[in-house]
């Protein structure tokens, strides 16, 4: 490894003092407000030279105490719960291995502090929580939703046994529009705060008010809890009126270092090479977690690593995929232990950086770069852009080497690259669409004008989802934002604004089958499988399925044939069709189809009529409308959208390459890469428009 790395001697290795190693701006200024715990670690030996003593034999396997036992958090707890007993507010920072996740809210319910209330601990991913829910319970002696549950967007996994409840900041949020005082919870603790999702910042003006109202009017106080290994300790504690910043000071294992001695050019070539290094000279019994951008970079790597595999002679490698688009039981697969004598290599997007612990990985290599969402309120397109990660969530990242044995990190950038980084990661309300947010806010009865946020996204931003909202009928008022009736309606359902308006309308059009269908399967994630070795066969599949009035349809029909089939699973393999998502579509759909129920949405279906499904999306996806320049047929397949972005159709819409070119169109999204794409897109005629949204269409100049 010497000839292409060397150890960083600009950085501390992973078992030094947290605040040495964090950035500068997140240690407090205010120091007596600092307390130290002091986590006994398992191992403090400082290396410097990266060699670290390595065994073939395989680890020494701990009962679950004992390995609670070993953590920094568990020594301390003693002392940890009467800093919670004294305090309402309070922030936990513990590096990363410490095991605040798992062991705080073990011990509040240990001690019964939480009375005859709930422990509410939310993350920023789903399965982050959901592992954690695993662990939690294993750890209890009990099954995930007894006394440990959880709850992620339309999947509830508790009882009224619950007590300790892992969930997504965003479920916490819409369980406070039924409840703004949160009355059953008597903690909430949120985690991994540094990363800062926009329904990790709602939430935190929505408990701080609940703990204020809670106490006037004389209900069991809300305790708040905020634990982080990396974040700006200063901003949250002023903003929690200076609540005390506890330390929680040792991690399990430490972590060495390394940086790369010169600038890569090929961040994915030199990944594969260090795989392959680390596996020729490393025991097998360890395994190597990756961080990349994206499902296509992942897929391309794991393909590359195989083939390579098949070249090299005993060279017994598994590679698993970790990405949010990948379904929740492939996902776990990561976790499942490999076989002897086989090393795991987990691909993984940023989704491995914070919470969740895979075994057995020793190390890590990290890319240092991540695909970011940045949106654009006046043209309404996302930018996916590929940049630079913080120095926040590169310590994160080196983290999940040091979970159950010392480990290493290779940064594939140097180390004056990573000095100059952003201490921290941009919060995602500064960057990200905030319709659906603001919805949820005035659901509340929250004005969005006072509302108290950690960081004030810009003016722009905020009119620009008021705008969408107006459009689509579901707020009034110039000077004070309210929801109208089917705003209130449209509140209740965990989806875009612009989707929950289309089952709204659905009925009007008598095709809720059809709509609840499409949404629930834009809702998961993609159905289409597209293996490199197999693409051809793979598309020839798909061609059963397509429609010519554009990717809905195509959807809708994919969703019928897998109704019908007899042998779903086969039948899935056969077309090269995700069968865990279609399932897990099929459980958003009865979700849906049971709100609606709620709101009195009569139940109807079009059959083979798609010109009412086509009509219906209108009803939502109006402002998502596109037309060829000057109302001209034109072949290029280039279209002007509402905001006068051009923009050409997506290389995997079924209407890609479509001559000639439909006059007019609505999409699912407008994403900007290299070039602008429209994606989810289907064909409308130009009449329609102007039939369900005149105003809108005349306002656009869209010629008939």
């Amino acid at each position: 490894m010497d000839s292409k790395y060397n150890i960083s001697l600009n950085e501390p290795s992973f078992n030094s003092k947290f605040n040495q190693k964090r950035p500068k701006s997140s240690t407090p200024n205010k120091k007596k407000k600092m307390k130290l715990l002091n986590g006994k670690a398992l191992d403090q030996v400082h290396t410097t030279n990266g060699d670290q003593p390595t065994s073939t034999q395989p680890p020494v396997k701990l009962s679950l105490l004992e390995q609670r036992k070993k953590l920094p958090a568990y020594g301390v707890r003693g002392r940890l719960l009467e800093e919670i007993k004294k305090n309402n507010s309070m922030i936990i920072i513990g590096e990363t291995g410490s095991g605040k996740t798992t062991q705080v809210p073990q011990m509040i319910h240990e001690a019964r502090l939480e009375g005859t209330g709930m422990i509410g601990v939310t993350q920023p991913r789903r399965v982050a929580a959901i592992t954690v829910a695993m662990r939690v319970a294993q750890e209890m002696s009990t099954t995930v939703g007894e006394i440990v549950g959880y709850t992620v967007r339309f999947e509830d996994m508790t009882s009224h046994k619950t007590k300790v409840k892992y969930m997504t900041d965003g479920m916490l949020l819409r369980e406070a529009i039924l409840d703004p005082l949160l009355k059953a919870y008597s903690f909430i603790i949120i985690d991994e705060a540094h990363e800062r999702t926009v329904n990790g910042d709602v939430l935190f003006g929505i408990i701080k008010q609940a703990q204020k109202d809670r106490i006037q009017k004389n209900i069991l106080k809300l305790k708040v809890i905020i634990m982080s290994a990396t974040m700006n300790v200063d901003t949250f504690s002023s903003y929690l009126d200076d609540c005390p910043v506890i330390y929680l000071e040792g991690r399990t294992y430490p972590v060495t270092v390394y940086h790369m001695k010169t600038k890569s050019n090929d961040y994915q070539h030199t990944a594969l090479c260090t795989i392959f290094q680390i596996h020729k000279e490393s025991p097998i019994n360890h395994d190597i977690l990756v961080f990349l951008t994206g499902q296509e970079e992942i897929e391309n790597t794991a393909y590359n690593i195989r083939q390579i595999a098949k070249e090299i002679e005993g060279c017994n490698i598994r590679v698993c995929p970790l990405f949010a688009g990948l379904p929740p039981m492939q996902q776990l697969e990561a976790w499942r232990p490999a076989p002897a004598n086989i090393r795991k290599v987990i691909l993984a997007t940023n989704i491995a950086e914070t919470s969740i612990t895979i075994p057995n990985i020793k190390y890590v290599v990290d890319t240092g770069v991540v695909k970011s969402r940045r949106y654009c309120s006046s043209t309404g397109a996302e930018f996916l852009r590929v940049e630079s990660c913080s120095q926040a969530a590169c310590w994160q990242r080196t983290g999940r080497a040091g979970r159950d044995s010392p480990g290493k990190c290779y940064r594939l950038y140097t180390a004056e690259h990573f000095g100059a980084l952003s201490p921290f990661t941009q919060p995602d309300i500064l960057r990200c669409p905030l319709a659906p947010t603001l919805i949820q806010i005035l659901a509340l009865g929250i004005d969005p004008a006072t509302f108290d946020l950690i960081d004030k996204p810009p003016d722009e931003a905020v009119q620009g989802a008021v705008n969408l909202l107006k459009q689509l009928g579901a707020v009034q008022g110039t000077d004070s934002i309210t929801l109208t009736p089917i705003g209130k309606k449209m509140s209740a359902f965990p989806i875009d604004p612009k989707f929950s308006k289309m089952l709204m309308n659905s009925s009007e059009f008598g095709c809720l089958d059809e709509a609840l269908s499409i949404v629930a399967l834009i809702s998961s994630e993609g159905v289409f499988q597209c293996p490199i070795s197999k693409r051809e066969e793979a598309s020839i599949a798909k061609n059963k399925f397509i429609s010519p009035l554009g990717d809905h349809i195509t959807l809708l029909n994919v969703y019928k044939a897998f109704c019908n089939a007899p042998f779903k699973k086969q039948w899935c393999r056969e077309n090269y069709l995700n069968f865990r998502n279609l399932t897990y579509a099929q459980s958003v759909r009865q979700q849906l189809a049971d709100l609606c129920l709620r709101q009195k949405i009569q139940s109807s279906s079009c059959g083979q009529n798609y010109d009412q499904v086509l009509k219906c999306l209108i009803t939502g996806l109006f402002v998502n409308s596109a037309w060829v320049r000057n109302g001209h047929s034109g072949g290029t397949g280039r279209y002007v959208t509402a905001t006068g972005m051009t923009a050409a159709v997506h290389p995997s819409s079924v209407l890609h390459g479509t001559s000639p070119a439909p006059r007019c169109l609505i999409y699912t999204e407008l994403i900007s890469t290299q070039r602008t794409y429209i994606s989810g897109v289907s064909v409308i005629e130009v009449d329609w428009l102007f039939q369900i949204v005149p105003e809108f269409a005349r306002k656009c100049r869209i010629m008939h």
